[in-house]
């Protein structure tokens, strides 16, 4: 496991995006739980983000492509909008504990 941040870092409704180990990935957290992707968006292998560390739309209740608008539901990565509609994006296994939130690449 790999160390991401101290979950203090990553306040609720926020996301946030990092590389280890070569690999670009971004950290969503909803309801307290945290949810972590391959920031690569399966329609066109592209970053999510518009500007760094935003991966939400405006509402902060889906996570959302910048290049085409896709939108993808949080708890799972499923693309219910957009050109990729039914892909979904790669998940990483992730836990979280006092230290902070750890990722498996």
């Amino acid at each position: 496991m790999k160390f991401f941040c101290a979950g203090t870092e990553l306040p609720d409704d926020s996301s946030r995006g990092f590389e280890i180990e070569g690999r670009k990935l971004f950290a969503v957290r909803r309801s307290g739980q945290v949810y972590v992707y391959l920031n690569r968006c399966p329609h066109r292998g592209v970053g999510l983000e518009w500007q760094p560390d935003q991966f939400l739309d405006p509402s902060n209740s889906l996570i959302q492509c910048a290049t085409h608008g896709a939108l993808f539901l949080i708890e799972d990565g499923e693309c219910v909008s957009g050109p990729c509609a039914g892909q979904s994006l790669t998940p990483v296994h992730c836990r979280e504990d006092a230290q902070g939130i750890w990722v498996n690449l």
